[in-house]
């Protein structure tokens, strides 16, 4: 045993009256040194805060170390796109549709006055036939007056 063992102490120790703790008993040195290496031994073996604390700040370093510069080239290439995206190809597509809108116009214009011809037509075809059935009903092929 070492010399500052608390068994030591207390044999070494006078049997002089200690100071009173609040709930009246006295506690003598060795039970100090006992009570003060109980303490130790409980922080030591049961209260795993700095060790853990400790491995966090390490996962947290480590993690930010490893992930960090992948996250930032990933954060710099969408940059870049959203960039180029903005600058040269937003106004690209502009001109290209100013320059397009123009024949898409024509062309729809084109469009409806073909289908405003056709539905005249239809119309037209319409008013014919039934000019014909109506006169087919008046005057059926073996009546018609004047023959």
């Amino acid at each position: 045993m070492s010399n500052s063992s608390p068994a030591r102490a207390a044999a070494a120790a006078p049997l002089t009256a200690s100071p009173k703790r609040e709930n009246g008993y006295s506690v003598g040195p060795a039970t100090q040194l006992i009570i003060k290496d109980v303490g130790e031994i409980h922080s030591r073996l049961l209260d795993h805060r700095p060790i853990i604390q400790g491995e966090t700040r390490y996962f947290v370093k480590e993690f930010e170390e490893k992930r960090g510069h992948r996250e930032m080239r990933v954060l710099e290439n969408v940059k870049n796109s959203v960039s180029e995206t903005n600058g040269h190809v937003l106004p690209r597509c502009a001109d290209v549709m100013q320059d397009q809108f123009g024949l898409v116009l024509k062309s729809l214009e084109s469009a409806n006055q073909t289908i405003h011809r056709l539905q005249q037509q239809e119309r037209e075809n319409e008013k014919v036939n039934m000019t014909y059935s109506t006169s087919f009903i008046l005057y059926p092929l073996g009546n018609v007056q004047g023959s």
